[in-house]
């Protein structure tokens, strides 16, 4: 089976890695948009004419599935996405604020995003419905993005990022971007100790194996 990868940039990288590990008898298709980024500052109307001829190219090469490995785009589009790809399945990657909700002890996570996730109705939909008397912290990490597509990464500004949300007693952190699992290491050295760092991949091929086995019969 041919498996689509949608990403802005490099972050599409890594979730195809995965994906490639866990299901090595499919074949994954991978689809970055370079020229258009960053997707963090862009409007859901310029993210649906950037996203759309390229799943229409995906869908005609034969991929049965497309991975959206976007929070950018899945929080934003991706209600708009399944009504104009109604017969191909799309697994949305989404800030994982409902298991650090249930996960935290200190009743603290922080949520590291790019502006347009943090801005999205999903995502604050997501904090009411599995948030609700937990302290969510979002730190500036518009920047964060770019330096990782461009292999500028500022290690003491990451690490001033970090250093707030531990001072501010989180004790979960959520990479909701996949360009930001490209530096999960060094957030998890920074937090070691101090809080548990999460990412949604292994997630997201728990859901496609789901997805398949339907398909399949």
């Amino acid at each position: 089976m041919k498996i689509g990868v949608f990403d802005s940039g490099v972050g599409g990288l890594s979730v195809a890695n995965a994906i490639r590990a866990a299901l090595p008898m499919h074949e994954i298709i991978l689809r970055e948009d370079m020229a258009n980024l960053p997707y963090g500052n862009k409007t859901p109307e310029q993210l649906l004419g950037f996203v759309v001829p390229i799943f229409e190219e995906m869908i005609a090469n034969d991929c049965q599935i497309i991975v959206v490995a976007c929070n950018t785009v899945s929080t934003n589009i991706i209600k708009d996405l399944r009504e104009h790809f109604p017969d191909t399945p799309l697994i949305a990657i989404e800030p994982m604020v409902k298991p650090a909700a249930a996960l935290t002890q200190s009743k603290i996570i922080a949520v590291c995003a790019t502006p347009a996730t943090l801005a999205s109705k999903r995502y604050n939909d997501l904090k009411q419905e599995f948030a609700a008397g937990v302290t969510v912290l979002e730190p500036d990490c518009s920047d964060w993005s770019y330096m990782i597509e461009h292999k500028q990464v500022d290690e003491q500004k990451i690490a001033g990022r970090i250093a707030e949300v531990l001072a501010g007693g989180a004790d979960v952190i959520v990479l909701a971007c996949t360009h930001y699992h490209w530096i999960e290491e060094e957030i998890t050295a920074l937090a070691a100790g101090r809080a548990e760092v999460l990412q949604p991949e292994q997630a997201i091929i728990a859901r496609m194996q789901g997805v398949i086995a339907s398909i399949a019969f």
